[in-house]
């Protein structure tokens, strides 16, 4: 028995599960991060000092540390990189900053953050001390309120007044939390002042106040600045400057508020995430990860020259000192480490005790997380300082004041601080474990399904198309039997034998038969088309006057080209270096590109003539055979030999050299792209082109190179909209050109200092609204076109309107050195459309893909 499938049955059913499989390795590879009890349930209670060996002997202390410093001010500067305080550019726009690192009382660290990147995952890795994954970014788009246990949570909770200012993400990640607040957005990137002085507009107000412990300020500014012009901006200096007269204020402040009798007050500064090279951040490279964590306290000792080396920390690191700081829990769910020279001006028991809280936490989230955990070196390792503790405190409390007890102390803490990092290492694994069985499972699903498409691309392009499944053949009756009980047997093998919790054995089993039943049938479908496939190559060909194979050398390239990208990505290494896949990928195009427009226009297809020949010959014998079967082959032999025939004809005159020219003037292009911006994990570094002209030196020559790309995006694309659509593009092209100049990335000629005209909000609006009329315009024409007359001539002024639209916001978002790239990328599109694609008598898919293989490459021609 066999199921006869219309085309759109089959796509839907592959669609559905493709998206089966795409949702299981995703649930793989995003694992979710370590969790402990909810806060409602977290212990309030903190553990006591180790037990002393031998009766008679007990430490009372069970409470909580007392805390460290009385108010605590942490000041996020956004995007701050750590070269921007170390660095030449700390040295010469922080001045006050950089003597009290160097000269005052401070302690200066470098904080790494681990990917992703960004600003809300990187508030909660700070405030929570735990390690948000890249699910975090999916699951909290939104930033809804942050339900583990955290730093302000335990604030609050102990009674400690709040107050915020800054990023409105705080405010909707701990809501009712902040006694007093005032959030700004972020989303208005070409902001550099007003969200930053949002912020300072309160701080001589508050400083003043007594009523208050934790003031937390969130600086925008310089992330806003790195996203637009790039962390070389000249715009980069009066901003460190602005933040190093905030930091001098209230460090000031806070020094003059302080008595003999009162705790000391501490001043954090920190980054959020650094900067790439381009402005940008998300990413793993050391100018996003790298931060400067400061802590700048007359508690510290003062130091007496410059530093020579700085420890790297994790941020993770910040939620459990601050925490011991303000005498509060540790959060449950942290895997930091408490940073112990922020606490080494305190009694050997305090720090013993310290560090003991921070590894009896660890401890208790390994438990939770990981049923083999006493067999863990971080956990043996605690037990072992937990033990030497407990020897020390016998010491103490006997009354000990030996050197014998200064060593043994000493020798705890090592073990201790050893003990934190191992376990805070086996923590933050977890969270780039990967569920490769489960990964696994989805990736044969998805592969599954992308052959049995590609098998039956012939028959799929038809509207009429029918496909034949195979329910009742003994062959494959017998193969999906087989199939569903192995896959049975190795699920239940790797589900009783893995170590850890997988999220395909956490199924039922219903619902894993029924993954492992869609997996057989996948297969069996697969052997069927490949059984047809190969019957109907054993039958003699139905046209024996066509000489030539249907694939040709172009189609060869775009299969096995998208083929060995999506291999590719199974290497890192590939993964880092793509953009050298594609740049290789397009240059070849182009060479097998020119082959074909030479054979097109130089060489006589002799095999095309005896088609002709043979298929006007046979025209008459199989005319009447023809309209027993409803097959219209007037029309298609007229097809045939009109592609046969416009081969040596379809181009003539200069178009011809032009056409034959087209791929070596693309080869040119790309390869002047390149030069553009530097890109990949190895060569980023490297100047190139675009750190040229973004330079404050040579303003002129980009505002030059910016003036001559706009006026060719108006040539290239105005040429088919209507008069009302030209002139919107042409105001909304100028509209651009001012903006940038608002904003100090060029200049017009009259402009001769680099002062501001606006902050670019009025210039970017106009050019919005003219975005919106042209697109608002091409909808119109497009609507008319299919309902009030089937206009083919305003149907394609509608599609050519909406695109030139779209181009137009594109020339308003790209960076100022990045339009050539926009450019070079629709001459490119029009030269492959007049002369290459038209000519050869490409069809869609090979189109498509092309467009994709290039679009991928301009990607990276852009960034860097």
């Amino acid at each position: 028995m066999r199921l006869r499938l219309r085309s759109g049955a089959l796509a839907a059913g592959c669609l559905l599960a493709e998206a089966l499989g795409v949702a299981l390795f995703l649930r793989g590879f995003f694992p979710l991060p370590v969790r402990s009890l909810p806060r409602g349930e977290a212990r309030a209670e903190p553990p006591a000092e180790p037990a002393p060996p031998g009766p008679g002997i007990v430490s009372n202390w069970t409470k909580i540390p007392p805390p460290l410093f009385k108010k605590v001010v942490i000041v996020l500067i956004d995007a701050l990189r750590d070269d921007f305080v170390f660095g030449s550019k700390g040295k010469q726009f922080m001045p006050y900053t950089t003597q009290v690192i160097e000269k005052g009382t401070s302690y200066s660290f470098i904080a790494e953050a681990k990917p992703p990147t960004v600003t809300m995952p990187r508030i909660k890795a700070l405030m929570t001390g735990s390690i948000p994954g890249f699910i975090d970014v999916v699951v909290n788009l939104n930033s809804p309120a942050l339900m583990s246990d955290n730093l302000i949570w335990q604030a609050k909770a102990a009674g400690k007044r709040i107050i915020f200012y800054g990023d409105d993400t705080w405010v909707k990640l701990f809501p009712k939390h902040f006694v007093e607040y005032d959030g700004t957005t972020s989303f208005f990137v070409s902001d550099f002042t007003e969200v930053d002085d949002n912020v300072t507009r309160h701080l001589d107000r508050v400083l003043k106040r007594e009523d208050w412990d934790l003031l937390i300020l969130h600086y925008l500014g310089l992330d806003h600045i790195g996203h637009v012009t790039g962390p070389n901006s000249p715009l980069v200096g009066p901003k460190l400057r602005e933040m190093d007269n905030v930091l001098k204020k209230i460090h000031i402040s806070l020094l003059s508020k302080e008595g003999e009798a009162s705790l000391p007050s501490l001043l954090v500064v920190c980054g959020d995430h650094g900067m790439s090279e381009t402005g940008s951040h998300g990413g793993s490279s050391e100018g996003e990860v790298h931060t400067p964590l400061l802590f700048i306290s007359s508690a510290f000792e003062k130091r007496s020259g410059p530093l020579t080396q700085l420890e790297l920390v994790q941020q993770t690191d910040l939620a459990s000192t601050l925490a011991v700081g303000l005498g509060l829990p540790i959060s449950r769910n942290n895997v930091g480490n408490i940073i112990l020279p922020v606490v080494g001006s305190k009694t050997m028991r305090e720090q013993l005790r310290f560090l003991h809280m921070n590894g009896f936490q660890l401890s208790t989230l390994l438990q939770e997380n990981t049923p083999a955990y006493e067999k863990d070196l971080g956990y043996e390792q605690f037990k072992i300082a937990e033990k030497s503790h407990g020897n020390w405190i016998k010491l103490y409390l006997e009354g000990n004041n030996s050197e014998i007890l200064l060593n043994l102390g000493k020798k705890v803490l090592k073990q201790y601080l050893e003990a934190l990092r191992t376990l805070s290492s086996s923590l933050s694994k977890q969270v780039a474990q990967y569920d490769m069985y489960s990964m696994m499972v989805g990736t044969v699903i998805i592969m599954e399904v992308l052959l049995l498409l590609f098998l039956s691309v012939p028959k799929a392009l038809s509207s009429r198309a029918e496909f034949e499944v195979p329910l009742s053949p003994p062959l494959f009756s017998l193969l999906f039997y087989l199939m569903c009980l192995m896959l049975c047997a190795v699920h239940v093998i790797v589900c009783t034998s893995a170590e850890s919790l997988c999220y395909f054995c956490s199924m039922s089993w219903l619902t894993a038969v029924g993954v492992m039943m869609l997996i057989s049938a996948l297969m069996c479908g697969i052997l069927s088309a490949v059984g047809k496939i190969l019957e109907n190559s054993r039958l003699p060909p139905k046209n024996p006057g066509a000489c030539s194979s249907s694939w040709s050398e172009v189609d060869v390239l775009i299969l096995a080209g998208t083929i060995g990208h999506v291999l590719s990505l199974g290497a890192s290494s590939f993964i880092e270096e793509e953009h050298q896949t594609w740049y290789f990928l397009i240059n070849t195009l182009c060479l097998a590109l020119c082959q074909e427009l030479c054979r097109n226009h130089f060489l006589l297809k002799e095999c095309d003539l005896q088609l002709g020949i043979t298929l006007k010959q046979n025209f008459d014998s199989i005319g009447e055979a023809s309209e027993c079967k409803n097959i219209d082959v007037q029309a298609a032999s007229s097809s045939k030999l009109g592609k046969a025939a416009s081969s040596a004809e379809s181009v003539k005159g200069s178009d011809k050299w032009i056409s034959l020219a087209s791929p070596w003037i693309i080869l040119i292009c790309c390869r002047l792209l390149r030069s553009l911006n530097q890109t990949g994990v190895q060569w980023a570094h490297r100047p190139d082109f675009g750190h040229w002209l973004t330079s404050s030196e040579h303003k002129s020559e980009l505002s030059v190179l910016a003036a001559i790309s706009l006026l060719m995006i108006f040539v290239l694309v105005q040429r088919r909209c209507s008069l009302v659509s030209k002139i919107a593009m042409a105001l909304g092209l100028l509209g651009v050109y001012s903006y940038r100049a608002a904003i100090g990335n060029v200049i017009f000629p009259w402009q001769h200092d680099s002062k501001d005209i606006s902050k670019g909000i009025t210039e970017a609006r106009f050019v919005y609204v003219f975005v919106l009329g042209i697109v608002f315009t091409g909808t119109k024409d497009l609507l008319k076109s299919q309902v009030i007359s089937a206009d083919s001539s305003m149907k394609s002024t509608g599609l050519w309107e909406v695109y030139s639209g779209l181009v137009l916001l594109s020339a308003l978002l790209f960076r100022p050195h990045n339009l050539p790239v926009l450019v070079f990328c629709l001459l490119i599109q029009t030269m492959m459309t007049k002369y290459i694609w038209r000519p050869l008598k490409f069809d869609a898919a090979q189109i498509t893909i092309m467009h994709y293989w290039f679009g991928q490459a301009f990607f990276y021609f852009q960034v860097s």
